[in-house]
């Protein structure tokens, strides 16, 4: 929430647009410097616009609110340079969602270490036509993540992040492994 800034001055000061009968009177041009202190705030948002808008730059409360524009649930035990990251590549990822390369991309989003994606593949074909296809088994994906210490490693946000991150019929197990 953008509000007041403390010494922020107004690049279009009110008192530069009263009226000459106006511009001398003590009382009016105090008056309006109130407004000052309103709109220079507003001034400023919209003077850095396209900063606001990229996530890079932004302020840590509108990389956030950027984020629900994305699909990027806010989740407060992301860090913000993170948080800043997964809203900049929110795009590109949800192109290549329900993919292989898509999933291992996300996971390593949220987790900095090696990730592997092993696939169950749910293809099937026949060589001859008319006949019904084989079984494939139910999809499953197993992701094996690579870290130091095990036994420090947060679980649940990366079950969260994998069951967020793939359709629902798809049963997924998680490997956390020393590297």
């Amino acid at each position: 929430m953008r509000g007041s800034v403390d010494g922020l001055l107004s690049p279009q000061p009110m008192e530069n647009v009263l009226p000459p009968t106006l511009a001398d009177d003590n009382f009016a041009v105090r008056f309006v410097s109130g407004f000052d202190d309103v709109l220079a705030p507003i001034f400023s948002t919209l003077d850095n616009l396209s900063a606001y808008l990229d996530p890079g730059l932004a302020p840590e409360d509108f990389v956030a609110w950027l984020g629900t524009w994305v699909g990027v649930p806010g989740d407060d035990r992301e860090l913000p340079e993170r948080r800043r990251r997964l809203v900049a590549t929110a795009a590109e990822l949800a192109r290549r969602r329900g993919t292989v390369s898509g999933l291992t991309d996300e996971i390593a989003l949220h987790v900095d270490t090696p990730v592997e994606v092993v696939d169950s593949g749910g293809c099937t074909w026949s060589a001859t036509p008319g006949q019904a296809f084989p079984d494939p088994g139910p999809a499953a994906v197993t992701v094996r993540v690579r870290v130091d210490d095990p036994s420090t490693f947060d679980h649940g946000h990366l079950e969260a992040v994998v069951a967020a991150a793939l359709p629902a019929h798809v049963r997924h197990e998680i490997e956390v492994v020393k590297e």
